[in-house]
């Protein structure tokens, strides 16, 4: 299954299992070094263990923080990919109540605590964004920049010279092929249009 959708923000929720007790949180991330920070600020030294889990793209990582291997990380990664979710950290805090949970119970807490918490949390679907150049002359600019809004269109940088501008832009991938065809209409076919 592929991801569909990412957090909109950080989600957190609680369990007490076995007298032990479960924080999970998680937050939308655009890179392991946000991933990385994201664990860093919410983790509790203080805490028995802070086992983590991410995914972005095809990028993935996870830790079991001294839990039996494969009894902790995994389970969090699992918990996000079950969901379809993607551009996600999840880490999930254990204080321990003194009962030991047995390596299935390990994996039954810390899976299901984080995915009851990305269950619960404000989704938000992932676009697929890429970027294009547009040339064109200074005639078709108002036009141009007035429209781009309803491609979704976000502008990036924008140079002129003495026979027009150069815009380039970032919009959702589904919507490229209408913009290209609106540049070719409004410049008569003069205008550039690229994809980066």
């Amino acid at each position: 299954m592929s991801a569909t959708s990412t957090l909109r923000a950080e989600a957190e929720l609680q369990q007490e299992i076995k007298k032990s007790r479960f924080l999970a949180r998680a937050a939308p991330v655009d890179t392991p070094e946000a991933a990385a920070a994201f664990f860093a600020r919410v983790g509790d030294a203080a805490a028995t263990h802070n086992c983590w889990a991410w995914r972005i793209g095809a990028n993935y990582r996870f830790n079991d923080d001294g839990e039996p291997g494969g009894s902790a990380g995994k389970p969090l990664l699992m918990a996000i990919d079950g969901q379809a979710l993607d551009r996600v950290a999840v880490v999930v805090t254990r204080w321990f109540g003194g009962i030991k949970l047995g390596i299935g119970g390990l994996v039954r807490a810390y899976g299901g605590c984080a995915a009851e918490c990305l269950r619960r949390a404000e989704h938000r679907p992932l676009v697929d964004l890429c970027r294009a150049r547009i040339r064109c002359d200074y005639a078709a600019v108002p036009l141009l920049h007035a429209r781009l809004r309803d491609f979704d269109a976000a502008k990036r940088a924008e140079r002129a010279d003495a026979e027009g501008i150069e815009l380039d832009v970032e919009l959702p991938a589904e919507r490229i092929d209408a913009l290209a065809a609106f540049v070719r209409d409004l410049t008569r076919g003069r205008g550039l249009f690229e994809r980066a």
